[in-house]
């Protein structure tokens, strides 16, 4: 049982979750106001937040017909019966307070007005919204091809800028490259999950935008999300520039052109698998590389 819930869990998925995180608090060294415990906080907050969503993720494909046998993804939880639809409710429920708990912990350490804490709160009670009812709901948006606007929305520019913020108690909108930089990596992420699924999601009625586009398209829309997050990063550093160590994120290029030559070759859907924790690791190592190239 506790394997079962270690997969439904998708561990896999905390990289990519937690590389939003470490870019804000990259930024935030650069300008020398990193705090240790509001990185361990939202490090935390969002691994609360990414498993909610994973557990939902499950429980929503599975209800409404997407997770089936012809799905060439890994098995899922519920629809494999390793663990019941009601047990599943009980664990979104459990990771609904976690979240939240972590992440009201998070604001009263880190902001200094009722005003600031309010608009944050507003903003994590929309990031578990969000979470919950991609696939999960009466009308999941995921179903209408919204996952996508929605990744990049939360794991790109309210994740980094948000960190940034707490971190710094400012905001300096050039930090918008690097974060969108986030945000199209992550949906990059999402657009390979769903070219990889989109038959299955065909027969499920899960308009998906590799569903709706068309797997070519979608390709295409896949190589444009990886060249946007380099050109993003790259003009950050170009607005930015003090020494050439900022462009140390350029190595990652070999492995995000490894990353789109699979989407455009391969051809079975479950060879693309491996490429989904490829662009995850990558992402990180991004993050990474971007966050030191600053901090030097």
């Amino acid at each position: 049982m506790v394997k079962a819930w270690l997969s439904a869990f998708r561990l896999r998925t905390l990289p990519l979750a937690l590389a939003s995180i470490g870019m804000g608090t990259f930024l935030a060294a650069s300008f020398e106001s990193m705090q240790p415990k509001v990185f361990l906080l939202s490090a935390l907050t969002t691994i609360f937040l990414q498993i909610l969503s994973n557990l939902a993720n499950d429980y929503g494909d599975s209800i409404h017909g997407a997770d089936s046998i012809s799905r060439k993804g890994p098995q899922r939880a519920v629809q494999s019966g390793q663990i019941s639809s009601k047990a599943m409710y009980v664990a979104i429920i459990l990771f609904v307070f976690l979240s939240f708990t972590s992440g009201v912990w998070l604001l009263i350490e880190a902001t200094n007005s009722w005003q600031t804490f309010g608009l944050f709160l507003i903003l994590g009670i929309l990031a578990i919204i969000a979470s919950i009812t991609y696939t999960a709901g009466s009308n999941p948006y995921g179903y209408i091809g919204l996952g996508d606007i929605s990744v990049l929305i939360f794991f790109g520019w309210v994740a980094v800028l948000g960190t940034f913020y707490l971190h710094t108690q400012f905001i300096d909108w050039w930090i918008i490259l690097p974060a969108s930089s986030c945000g199209f990596f992550a949906t990059a992420v999402l657009n390979l999950n769903n070219i990889r699924d989109i038959e299955s999601d065909k027969l499920a009625g899960k308009n998906s935008l590799p569903v709706r586009m068309g797997k070519s398209s979608a390709i295409k829309y896949h190589w444009f999300l990886l060249i946007a997050g380099i050109v993003s990063a790259v003009a950050y550093v170009g607005f930015n520039f003090q020494n050439a160590s900022q462009f140390l994120f350029l190595i990652v290029l070999p492995l995000l052109f490894v990353n789109g030559k699979a989407v455009y070759e391969k051809t079975e859907a479950s060879q693309l698998d491996p490429y989904l924790k490829q662009m995850a690791l990558t992402t990180l190592l991004f993050v990474i590389t971007f966050g030191i190239g600053q901090i030097i």
